[in-house]
This record gives C-alpha cells, structure tokens and sequence, in this order.
C-alpha cells in the first residue's frame, strides 16, 4: 500500500473544503501522494467562480456566520481556499471530477476551472486511488 492519501470531497460547504484541503496539503507536506474526488455539492466547488461560494455548514445563520468565521480565519492568517487549491496542485496533489455527477447536476467541462483537474473519471478510478491508499476520507 502507498504513502498516500485519497478523499472524496462530497459536501460543497466552504468549512469541509476547508477540511479537505488542509488534510491533503498536510499530507503532501509530509511527503505522501494525496488525491481529492471531487462529487455531487464538492464538484459544484470547482465551478468557475465558486470555490468560495459554498455556505458553512453549521451556524451557517443566512451567511452571516460564514461571514464571521471568514473574518476569523482571516484575523488568524488562514489561506482562502484559492491559495490552498493552488498550493495543492504546486504540491503535486491530484484532482478529480466525478463525471456522473456533471451528468447529473448538468455540469460540462467548460463549466469546471479546467487548469485545476487532472481527470475527469467514474467511481472506478476513485475506487482505483483508495484500493492504492494507505487513509481514506469521506468529507
């Protein structure tokens, strides 16, 4: 089994976006291969334009908490998510795009920020990642 770590980004919310990628970059950071699935809400993340659209996912209080979290992190020194997707990807990380959700949720390619994916594939290529992972995670 590799070093490696492979996640599926299934929710679109901003705070579990945040999770995924500060894991992945943790892991690149610490030398292991790291691969993010995005799928269903996660995809939509990769929209042009979205990435800092998703809503929080608790106390989410008609955006006024996501509102006070950003100001928070921001206070702290907290990358945005832009700066934490590219670092990912300048790490090496892998992304990938779940093409029955843009089936399903009408998505083409060119909706999709193309400089950022790797692959667009089925649930066998993900399930081909985790088989090869030494962690997996479902976010």
């Amino acid at each position: 089994m590799a070093d490696k770590i492979t996640i599926i980004a299934h929710s679109g919310d901003m705070d579990k976006i945040y999770s995924a990628l500060i894991v992945a970059n943790g892991a690149l950071a610490m030398g292991m291969e790291a691969t993010i699935f995005f799928t269903f809400w996660g995809l939509q993340r990769l929209k042009k334009g979205a990435l800092e659209k998703g809503p929080l996912s608790k106390m989410n209080f008609l955006g006024l908490g996501k509102w006070m979290v950003k100001r928070r992190m921001q206070k702290a020194k907290v990358a945005s998510l832009e700066k934490m997707l590219q670092d990912f990807k300048e790490l090496g990380g892998k992304v990938m795009a779940c093409d029955m959700t843009m089936e399903i949720m009408g998505i083409t390619p060119e909706d999709l920020r193309q400089d950022l994916i790797d692959e667009y594939c089925a649930v066998g290529s993900y399930i081909q990642e985790a088989r090869n992972s030494s962690v997996t995670l479902f976010i």
